[in-house]
């Protein structure tokens, strides 16, 4: 008899991506579901031996959809699957019943060894098709983008956490396709704050270019030099500036690390630029927007709850240069 295995993941590529990863020879009937409501609802209809559950859902997320599978004794095996590879978030998955966690991108080797060592897959030859989905060439790209972004965002809220000491909230990246005068608004819609600080740095690598901005709310900025353990804890100029740098560096290289062993290139980094302190978010936006042009703007909202800190990693591309990502990505998953 197959085993009735349920994918939980809001993006499509994703939910393709680890389909494929899953032994050929695995004898298994797979649904899918785009968020931890639907997954619920499917798994309470019906019996699922193994359900894979991303965290950072719309409508229900991970934390969410297991708490309530805890709660309500539903029986299914969950292997958590995400680009949120925190101590903490894992933890909290294990502790809550999760068989085990992996971390985004799904390696096949790994994920047939993991399933081994569970005794769900005994290498058995059996032939499977995978479940088909309807295709929206451009609500697809962007899907593509948006998991590409969101298994960087992993890894840099995951260095955070263990620079800082504290569990990193990490949303669903907003991604979007914009002229430059409309960066203001876009900006403007995910930044309340009258006045903020900004650091801004480039990176490049064959046909891909891109320019990284991470902004932080004044309000929040006190907390941050706190939650960084310097030596000296008063505010000054000089500390401000080492805090800016400091905590751009950590965002903006661990994302850059995240994208390029997904597309297996290397970025060139470009000194990081301050463009502005303590200075009112249209004035710093007029001064530089005109350098961007047409762009896909990738927003990542960070969120430290415990200490109601908050503040956003912007990452800018050109068209080209998303076009280009998406054809070495394509390339790559052709070959594995």
């Amino acid at each position: 008899m197959a085993i009735k295995v349920l994918i939980c993941d809001d993006s499509k590529f994703a939910r393709r991506q680890l389909a494929r990863a899953i032994p050929k020879h695995w004898d298994v009937e797979i649904q899918f579901a785009e968020d931890g409501q639907q997954a619920l609802d499917l798994i309470r209809q019906g019996r699922f031996d193994v359900t894979f559950l991303d965290l950072n859902m719309p409508v229900l997320d991970g934390y969410q959809a297991m708490q309530a599978i805890r709660d309500e004794d539903l029986q299914t095996m969950v292997i958590v699957v995400s680009g949120d590879v925190q101590h903490e978030a894992r933890t909290r998955m294990l502790q809550l019943g999760a068989l085990d966690f992996i971390a985004k991108p799904v390696n096949s080797q790994k994920l047939t060894s993991l399933l081994q060592q569970f005794g769900l897959y005994d290498g058995n030859a059996i032939g499977r098709e995978l479940p088909q989905e309807d295709d929206d060439e451009l609500q697809d790209r962007l899907d593509i983008y948006r998991e590409l972004i969101n298994v960087a965002m992993g890894q840099a809220g995951d260095k955070l956490a263990q620079v800082l000491g504290e569990f990193i909230h990490l949303p669903i990246p907003n991604v979007n396709q914009i002229a430059s005068s409309e960066l203001s608004m876009a900006i403007a819609e995910i930044q309340h704050n009258s006045y903020v600080s900004a650091v801004s740095q480039g990176f490049v690598s064959a046909g891909i270019k891109g320019e990284a901005l991470v902004i932080f709310n004044d309000t929040d900025f006190g907390n941050l030099v706190r939650l960084l353990k310097y030596k000296s804890q008063q505010l000054s100029e000089q500390l401000e500036i080492e805090a800016l740098m400091d905590l751009s560096n950590i965002l903006i290289g661990a994302c850059l690390n995240g994208l390029s062993s997904q597309l297996d290139v290397s970025f060139s980094q470009n000194h990081p630029i301050i463009l502005g302190r303590h200075c009112d978010l249209e004035q710093l936006l007029k001064s530089n927007v005109s350098r961007w042009n047409q762009v896909v703007a990738i927003e990542i909202g960070y969120s430290i709850d415990s200490h109601n800190v908050h503040f956003d990693l912007l990452l800018l591309f050109p068209q080209d240069a998303m076009d280009a990502m998406f054809d070495k990505l394509m390339l790559l998953n052709a070959e594995a």
